[in-house]
């Protein structure tokens, strides 16, 4: 880049810096839709992240070439005050749902009786469970994005759809009746795969936060988060199936869904052309079968004639049109018997219902488990011991009781009750706070939760203690070796008790125990993670650590000190102080110190060597070489800081594959932005080779 500007008089610096953008992202934009769109990668990671990285340092030297189109874009701005209301230009219906067989004849025959002797066929598309959405182009670029609303006004949502990486900011030109199409509105659904969703529950049970209920819940929540560097750490995807435009007149939806594939739109393969009735219920019958193994849910089969004019001409009645119908599949359920209802404790001490099913198959697994939620929701739906039971799973995913076939209930059977007291071993009372629908089990001597926090405390983004795992954990409870976390640190004291246990040879206890001492130079950050403080996630841990340095400065704080922190609400802030003032925990953290684990981000100085010293390093995007806390972890062993946020202190932001929110401020403030090829090249000018 370099020796393509240099000898250039400003102007034709410019110039040539101008032309070279608009060739990169013409580069970008053609390797994302082969990449999010086609699933068919053209490069390697590594050499779209150094054209990323280029784009990045031009616009970085020229920021009033930077444009709302641009690639770089995509991270998110600066957070909303509220949502501006849109009008649509064309009513966003909604259809006419259908759950029967009979119910689609009479769709058809209503067709046919409006079109006489009209020959007509239908265009069957999968209905995307996910949330509709409306993007308006003008010059072939994205300018506006919407939701449904009441389908007459919706939101102004443009700037948190523009994250989403197969929405193309420029559309490709296409040419249609000697016309190149422009000015356009397309519509679409956007929705989440369930890999995804699952991955983002993962992380949500181990930061002791409530799990999401499906992915379109998911889905329609973050796209009303006002702040859209949040919506760009979510992966949304999107399918488009409607394409209106004042420049042309297309005369079929199946024409719609091939010039929406010609443009760069991500659009359903899974689409056919049915004749019949007879057809429509043979696309009907397949996929209500071939449905479970897609990546994403759907909940049903969109029939519409194909023909736009004839729709046109049926029009639309209420809020539904004429011309389209959704035949809606039943939730799968299974009919079992509720053998018990026991009590499942977590970390924080929350008590959970779960029923105890006669073992079951429904929807690609044997179920012999389902959340009962809470004392309330039992209460509500009146399900007892010995039931009979219906069982779906949420969103497909979660195995969830949702009725009771009461006419099977045997005559002995009673109401369920919640117990006043945990059935561990202390029989510690439960307590419900007010205002709140969860019992808590009010004793930190409960084993199940001192089980579940020695786990969380041993788990890899915690303290990372090889060899501790869930099984391990119940093992060493039961037997009275771990009673609270500190305990594991006073395991090398009872060496010849654990090589005296069944399975347990002298090799796997020093294994072990060298692993609980290598947990000793986990960093301030983790440390804080791994206490369990209710409601402080990784990433939060991490931004008190930067805050604070320390967790008796974090002690110290107010609430309103706590809540001057961006991200620190009062439910964290609380959460927090309560922590800080509970004796037990106060003598745990006492144990802990003495044990030598790191409670200030002082120590980590001390311990790191010179090169990076003084050198701030923030990381964002996926890297091909190493994992992003890998990275972190090598910058401070040289001596470095690595920080989540990025401020004028940062000294560089290492840019990987789908950087997040940091690349945008990095730009806006003018921070020296490293590619993945440039960081590992400092790290081997420094001896470190990957």
């Amino acid at each position: 880049m370099e020796e393509l500007l240099s000898g250039q008089s400003d102007p034709d610096e410019k110039r040539c810096a101008r032309q070279r953008i608009e060739e990169l992202r013409s580069l970008i934009r053609k390797y994302d839709y082969a990449y999010y769109v086609q699933a068919q990668p053209l490069i390697s990671d590594r050499d779209y992240d150094r054209l990323f990285s280029e784009l990045v340092e031009l616009e970085q030297r020229y920021p009033d070439l930077v444009t709302p189109d641009s690639p770089t874009q995509r991270v998110g701005g600066q957070p909303l005050e509220e949502f501006a209301h849109v009008q649509h230009r064309t009513p966003m219906l909604s259809l006419a749902n259908t759950y029967t067989r009979q119910e689609v004849l009479d769709f058809d025959r209503r067709i046919r009786h409006a079109l006489g002797h009209e020959t007509y066929q239908y265009c069957c598309e999968l209905k995307y469970d996910g949330v509709a959405v409306s993007l308006r182009y003008e010059g072939g670029r994205f300018v506006l994005g919407a939701t449904r609303g009441d389908g007459t006004v919706g939101d102004d949502i443009t700037a948190n759809l523009r994250t989403i990486r197969s929405l193309p900011l420029v559309a490709q030109p296409v040419t249609v009746e000697n016309v190149v199409l422009s000015d356009f509105e397309v519509r679409g659904e956007v929705y989440m795969l369930r890999r995804d969703f699952e991955q983002l529950n993962r992380q949500r049970i181990i930061e002791g936060e409530k799990p999401f209920a499906n992915p379109r819940n998911l889905t329609a929540g973050t796209l009303k988060l006002l702040d859209p560097r949040q919506v760009a750490q979510r992966p949304l995807q999107l399918v488009c199936y409607y394409f209106d435009s004042d420049q042309v007149r297309l005369r079929r939806q199946s024409s719609n869904l091939e010039l929406l594939g010609a443009m760069g739109f991500p659009t359903s393969p899974h689409w056919r052309l049915c004749a019949t009735i007879k057809e429509v219920f043979a696309f009907i019958d397949e996929w209500e079968t071939r449905r479970r193994k897609l990546p994403f849910d759907i909940d049903g089969i969109v029939v519409k004639l194909d023909d736009l004019e004839q729709q046109r001409r049926l029009g639309t009645v209420a809020r539904s049109p004429r011309w389209a119908i959704a035949y809606k599949y039943e939730a799968e359920q299974a009919r079992t018997i509720l053998k018990d209802i026991v009590l499942q404790v977590g970390r924080t001490g929350v008590v959970t219902p779960v029923a105890e099913l006669e073992p079951v198959f429904l929807a690609g697994s044997t179920v012999s488990r389902a959340t009962l939620h809470n004392a309330a929701f039992i209460e509500q739906l009146d399900v007892r011991i010995g039931d009979t039971v219906y069982v779906e799973k949420g969103g497909e995913v979660i195995p969830k009781i949702v009725g009771v076939d009461l006419d099977a209930r045997p005559a002995d059977s009673k109401p369920w009750q919640m117990p006043s007291y945990c059935p561990c071993p202390h029989r510690s009372r439960l307590h419900r706070p007010a205002g709140e629908v969860n019992y808590y089990c009010e004793s930190p001597a409960c084993p199940w939760q001192i089980r579940r926090r020695i786990e969380h405390f041993a788990s890899r983004d915690a303290m990372d203690i090889e060899g501790l795992g869930e099984k391990v954990v119940a093992e060493l409870v039961e037997a009275g070796f771990l009673e609270t976390i500190a305990d594991i640190y006073d395991l090398a004291s009872k060496r010849d008790q654990l090589v005296g246990r069944p399975g347990w040879g002298t090799k796997r206890v020093e294994n072990l125990l060298a692993a609980i001492d290598a947990s000793k130079a986990q960093p301030f950050h983790r440390v804080l993670y791994a206490l369990g403080i209710r409601h402080v996630g990784e990433v939060t841990a991490k931004l008190l650590a930067e805050h604070f340095g320390s967790l008796d400065a974090l002690c110290r704080a107010t609430m309103d000190e706590l809540q001057a922190i961006p991200e620190i609400g009062p439910r964290i802030a609380d959460s927090i102080c309560t922590f800080c003032y509970d004796p037990e925990e106060r003598q745990l953290i006492a144990r802990l110190r003495k044990a030598g684990l790191a409670f200030s981000a002082e120590r980590q100085s001390t311990q790191s060597q010179q090169p990076l010293a003084g050198k701030t390093f923030v990381f964002t995007g996926e890297l091909d070489s190493m994992t992003r806390t890998q990275a972190e972890e090598l910058v401070e062993s040289l001596g470095g800081r690595a920080t989540s946020s990025v401020s004028k202190s940062t000294s560089y932001v290492v840019v990987g594959h789908m950087p997040g929110s940091k690349f945008t401020k990095a730009q806006q403030l003018g921070i020296p932005i490293l590619s993945e090829r440039d960081f590992l090249e400092l790290l081997r000018t420094h001896g470190v080779t990957i």
